[in-house]
């Protein structure tokens, strides 16, 4: 298709825009630029509307989500985020990160979708060896809007605690989504878990294998614990392809 074909299909579509803190709205601005030179070749529309979210909307409005900002990220076709937070709000009683994490609870963004390709022109440049790095092609399937993250907080002059909680159909349908991504792809799900020690993980691995084999038996599926998966994204990360985990872990993993 060229910049003169203009499709009969074409569509104009209402994206929020997030700007935040720090660079998101540098980040942000970019991405609308390529959104709206995509929008020229391919005859769609996109209308941009900017709303506030993290440090800048505390400055403004004292909460990290504004009711306004959610009422529109749920009325539009989609979402650009920019970044949250920043040294300036260290130790503020509102973080900009909690205005994130409630934006993805009131999206229902339950799978969080972190993909690696190595470009073989770039592969000498990673801090890893070449002959690693080179040919990578992975995904990370991280569970969004429940675990630790999200449970119950508590916190005295002597101690705190954070609530881990997982539910059967919270694992179930972030499951199926990894599943459903490998059947695309090279057909291998690696399920990363603590059920060595968690509770949480326990259930975690037991729906995880039960929803391969009810569902999805003609998908790989293997199970690593979190420790030595750090190691081993290190060691080989040609081994991998649709890599599934919850939210803290899959915070961690994709972030190494």
């Amino acid at each position: 298709m060229t910049a003169h074909d203009t499709p009969a299909a074409a569509r104009t579509f209402n994206i929020v825009v997030l700007p935040g803190d720090g660079v998101g709205p540098e980040v942000a601005l970019a991405a609308q630029r390529v959104l709206t030179c995509i929008g020229d070749i391919y005859g769609h529309r996109f209308d941009f509307t900017e709303h506030l979210i993290g440090g800048a909307a505390i400055d403004a409005t004292g909460e990290a989500l504004p009711e306004e900002t959610k009422a529109a990220c749920i009325a539009s076709d989609a979402v650009l985020l920019g970044a949250v937070g920043g040294p300036k709000w260290d130790g503020a009683p509102v973080r900009p990160e909690q205005g994130l994490l409630a934006i993805r609870k009131a999206m229902g963004l339950y799978a969080n979708l972190r993909p690696l390709q190595v470009s073989p022109v770039l592969a000498h440049r990673s801090p890893l060896k070449k002959e690693i790095v080179e040919g990578v092609d992975l995904i990370v399937f991280r569970e969004l809007t429940s675990g630790v993250y999200f449970g119950e907080r508590t916190r005295t002059e002597t101690s705190a605690s954070d609530l881990c909680v997982y539910t059967i159909e919270e694992i179930e349908r972030v499951a199926r989504a990894a599943f459903q991504a490998a059947e695309q792809r090279r057909g291998k799900v690696t399920s990363v878990d603590k059920a060595n020690v968690m509770e949480t993980s326990r259930l975690w691995r037991e729906v995880v294998t039960r929803i391969h084999a009810e569902e999805y038996p003609q998908i790989t599926l293997e199970h690593a614990l979190v420790d030595s998966m750090a190691m081993h994204l290190i060691r080989k990360p040609r081994d991998y392809d649709v890599i599934l985990t919850e939210n803290m872990f899959g915070d961690i993993l994709s972030d190494e």
